[in-house]
């Protein structure tokens, strides 16, 4: 930005800042006081402004204000001149012999000098935001002033003043112009401090900390600093090298002291400005704040920052999101883009949330041609409007259909020549489920059978199947019939060794954001004031992010030879009662108990719902393999071949096509031995983890979200 030097504010600044003072921060975005309603187009001016003279509005005009910046430099350059004159010839009868012969170089100066800033851009920017590099800016412009002035004067033939004289009105002229941009930058900044603070009431404006005290934190400093929101009193920092220093006249403060700070200073706010901040260490610092009662926001992530996406001063506040998982893994490009790049993908349920994911991680890896098959409509819609949007060149083909109709699917494949499927429609809501038991085995059941026809009929390349971790020991139907699908895609791809379609399934957990997820509901509860339901003080759930676990998938594709099932690395598991706690204090509320009972909201335990277990797996024997991937495992699980599968999933189909749900359970119990439907795994079940260690859950499910002590 080039240096800025507008006195006052423009229009468009001073209206937006005046609309902005006159909202309070509690009221609803997009509602203002009824008193200033904002001007429609074709209406007339408001009274005060169609009552103001024509000097007053020529005093709010750009031109005006830069007509004043043009003068001041004006009176700068006379300054600087006859100041070089006085520091090179101190004696006035000296200076008053060479001023007579160069009587008119002044007034070349101003005619020479103005003409240059004015027509570099000097004067274009906003003086309140001048910057260092701004500032520096007029360094070479001064530089060129001083030349054009040495250039005129030579051409016109007048007396040449001594040449020590031209470096020292550099020197003052450089020095008087940035030093003057500073001051005037300053004062501006202290009156629109003073002006905000006279419109917003001191309970109004947050006493906020910043936790910090780098580049990022200044950088935030400075973009905060005409934020009505936030009244910046001071910055934290881990690094004690720098406690007690100041930074723009703020004290740097170690953490250990941030209790008496909030106390003495009233703090209700700290915002996080370390981008690099680990996922651990932001969890562990959210945690303590949080216990504290304050709120925490956080600028966007480096990624973020780095592409462009947001800036600095989108502050957010903390999301369970942010806290919740790991790091993200590294992907391996090759693995990525074996069975996407250059292909023609189908993808089915498009519209959820792991489909959508997988349409906008595929179209990235430059896929020729993708299919997005859904039965909603609107999602459909959704997915569609969005990759189309992000995606204008890709060539994308919505087809609204159901992924259980085999003579669709079939000629859709051949149509479009599709090389891979990616099969993640189903039904996956256990309770929803479980009261309409026949409907949900019966789509997931005849789903995976046509994608399975379709994919070997029309000489697709790779099928892979979307599981789950319900799929172990499954106490639920809808686990069960993910087991079933499991089954026929294994006994499958052992009829069809060393030839296409190459099968494979990726079983994993819990997703962030997933349309079955805990956390949109907790949302929804803490915005409703609770209570939050829990099933169970114990119960754990393994979480990843939606797009890490596509990513790897993807790369369990890439690897796939046939017939294996992967396990996704889902980390440790997080206690669900943990979670419900750190979400209502990350809403700046605080968890109502017998220990507080003045607390805002309380968590109630509901019980176990049916099939419900209260730890989730991934693996059913111990014989998992590592791959060339650190975070997805090979099993190695027991499994029917085609012809003894055959007549236990026509019986189960029969069962089906009566609804009868006695039968349809004894039937799913064939196939899946240990489906007991209605059971609940008890606190006493071991958790194999991926690492091979069988660990007690009860101290697997203590592995959460970090508790200050």
């Amino acid at each position: 930005m080039s240096a800025s030097v507008n006195l006052l504010p423009s229009p468009e600044t001073t209206n937006h800042s005046m609309d902005s003072h006159l909202t309070s921060p509690d009221q609803p975005v997009g509602h203002s006081p009824r008193k200033n309603p904002a001007p429609s187009f074709g209406a007339p001016p408001p009274k005060e402004a169609r009552h103001r003279t024509p000097w007053a509005r020529l005093i709010d005009s750009v031109l005006i204000r830069r007509t004043y910046l043009v003068a001041f430099d004006g009176l700068l350059i006379l300054a600087a001149f006859y100041g070089a004159f006085a520091l090179r010839l101190q004696e006035k009868e000296t200076m008053a012999a060479v001023m007579a012969n160069v009587h008119w170089l002044p007034w070349l100066a101003l005619i020479s000098g103005l003409p240059v800033l004015l027509f570099s851009g000097w004067y274009r920017g906003l003086t309140r935001y001048a910057g260092s590099h701004s500032l520096y800016g007029l360094i070479p412009r001064a530089v060129v002033m001083v030349l054009v002035l040495l250039m005129a004067n030579t051409l016109l033939g007048g007396a040449q003043p001594p040449r020590s004289f031209w470096l020292l009105y550099l020197l003052l002229f450089s020095g008087g112009a940035i030093g003057s941009r500073i001051v005037l930058r300053d004062v501006l900044v202290t009156q629109l401090d003073q002006n905000s603070s006279k419109k917003i009431s001191g309970e109004q404006r947050n006493s906020t900390l910043i936790y910090g005290a780098g580049q990022t934190g200044m950088n935030l400093l400075n973009a905060l600093r005409n934020d009505r929101r936030f009244r910046i009193i001071g910055f934290l920092d881990d690094d004690v090298q720098i406690h007690g220093r100041t930074l723009q006249n703020l004290k740097i403060h170690s953490p250990t002291r941030l209790r008496s700070l909030a106390i003495d200073h009233g703090v209700n706010k700290v915002l996080l400005a370390i981008p690099s901040l680990s996922r651990e260490r932001k969890r562990h610092l959210v945690d303590q704040l949080s216990h504290l009662g304050l709120e925490v926001l956080s600028i966007p992530s480096l990624a973020q920052l780095a592409n462009g996406q947001r800036i600095v001063s989108d502050i957010q506040p903390v999301l369970i999101e942010d806290l919740l998982g790991r790091e993200p893994s590294k992907a391996d490009p090759e693995l990525l883009g074996v069975s996407v790049k250059g292909k023609c993908v189908l993808v089915t349920g498009a519209g959820g949330s792991i489909g959508s994911e997988l349409c906008r991680q595929i179209l990235a890896l430059e896929a020729s041609k993708l299919l997005l098959l859904d039965l909603n409509e609107y999602a459909l819609y959704s997915i569609e409007k969005e990759l189309r949007l992000e995606n204008p060149r890709n060539e994308l083909k919505p087809i609204l259909g159901d992924a259980s109709d085999v003579i669709r699917l079939t000629k859709i494949c051949r149509e479009h020549d599709v090389q891979t499927i990616f099969h993640a429609a189903a039904y996956k809501h256990v309770p929803l489920i479980e009261s309409n038991l026949c409907a949900g085995i019966s789509n997931n059941l005849r789903a995976t059978q046509s994608v399975i026809h379709a994919a070997i009929a029309a000489g697709v390349e790779r099928l892979t199947l979307i599981s789950t971790d319900k799929a172990v020991r499954p106490t639920n139907a809808m686990g069960a019939s993910k087991r079933v699908c499991e089954l026929l895609i294994q006994a499958a791809a052992a009829d069809l060794v060393g030839r296409q379609p190459v099968m494979t399934m990726v079983r994993f957990g819990n997703v962030l954001g997933s349309s079955g997820s805990v956390i949109p509901l907790f949302h929804e509860q803490i915005a409703k004031g609770g209570p939050i339901t829990v099933t169970h003080p114990a119960i754990t759930r393994y979480f990843m992010t939606i797009p890490e676990a596509v990513q790897l998938v993807l790369q369990a594709t890439g690897m796939a030879q046939g017939g294996e099932l992967f396990l996704l690395d889902m980390g440790e598991p997080v206690r669900i009662a943990e979670l419900a706690r750190q979400m209502i204090e990350l809403s700046g509320l605080r968890v109502r108990d017998e220990q507080n009972p003045n607390g805002d909201i309380s968590i109630q335990y509901s019980g176990l719902r049916p099939g419900e277990k209260l730890y989730e797996e991934l693996l059913i024997s111990a014989q998992d393999e590592a791959t060339q991937h650190p975070l997805i495992r090979k099993a190695k699980e027991p499994n029917h071949n085609s012809s003894d599968l055959a007549p236990m999933v026509k019986a189960l189909r029969d069962a089906l096509e009566q609804w009868d749900e006695e039968a349809t359970i004894q039937a799913l119990s064939r196939l899946v031995p240990e489906y007991k439907k209605g059971n609940h795994v008890e606190t006493t079940t071991s958790v194999r983890k991926l690492d091979g260690r069988a660990t007690d859950p009860v101290h697997s499910a203590t592995a959460k979200l970090s508790t200050a002590p």
